[in-house]
């Protein structure tokens, strides 16, 4: 199977949480930006609910006659060094035109994908990959990503839905935390990974490496 290099690159408080808001308030969001960049990873990935709540333009897609594509296929509309990718099963997140943009969007769908989705992704000249019968698959959506697009490290820098789903498909290589200064401890916040069931054994990791830095932060490196 030819796929990229995949790292899940979070910042977390010492509980684990990863709530954005939270976060933005430690000490290490600067350490996290600047690990990122040294993880040379020119493509990242989210999933859909953090795209909708930090990237995407407001309101939802809605198709008229909602003829599903029904097959596997993929657009591209820009050759680039790395792309701003998001998972959307369904297509449903409105975009602005990608014409110029220096690091162009790339949305993944399943199969169950409007045409009429498809078709407002390529007008806007915005590239798209549809995998998979009622969910994404995402094994054959990094292949895709490797193969035709030229994709060769991703970074994951979603939620713990997205963090998960490329966890149990066995596509992460590597998982990279930046542990800022602070608990979160509320009720019911995001983890790193979260929604396995309560049988699933925990998944082994071997420490790549641990740096820490001036103001407190800590950067682990796992390979999984």
């Amino acid at each position: 199977m030819k796929k990229p290099y995949i790292v899940c690159h979070m910042m977390t408080s010492i509980d684990g949480r990863i709530d954005c808001a939270m976060t933005a308030q430690l000490a290490g969001v600067e350490e996290y930006y600047a690990a990122l960049e040294e993880l040379d990873l020119p493509s990242t990935l989210s999933g859909r609910v953090t795209a909708q709540l930090e990237m995407s333009l407001p309101g939802v897609f809605k198709a008229q006659q909602n003829e599903p594509l029904g097959r596997e296929g993929f657009s591209k509309k820009a050759d680039a060094k790395g792309y701003e990718i998001i998972t959307d099963t369904r297509g449903t997140l409105l975009w602005e035109e990608d014409t110029d943009a220096s690091k162009p969007h790339l949305i993944i769908t399943s199969e169950e994908v409007s045409r009429e989705y498809l078709n407002y992704l390529d007008e806007r000249q915005i590239s798209w990959i549809a995998c998979g019968k009622g969910k994404i698959d995402l094994k054959r959506a990094v292949e895709i990503l490797a193969e035709e697009f030229g994709v060769e490290r991703l970074g994951i820098v979603g939620g713990p839905i997205i963090n998960s789903a490329f966890l149990e498909a066995g596509l992460l290589d590597e998982i990279s935390l930046l542990i800022g200064l602070g608990i979160d401890g509320r009720k019911g916040l995001p983890a790193v990974f979260d929604g396995f069931p309560m049988e699933k054994t925990p998944v082994p990791l071997q420490l790549k490496e641990a740096k820490t830095y001036k103001n407190g932060a800590v950067w682990l490196r796992y390979l999984v």
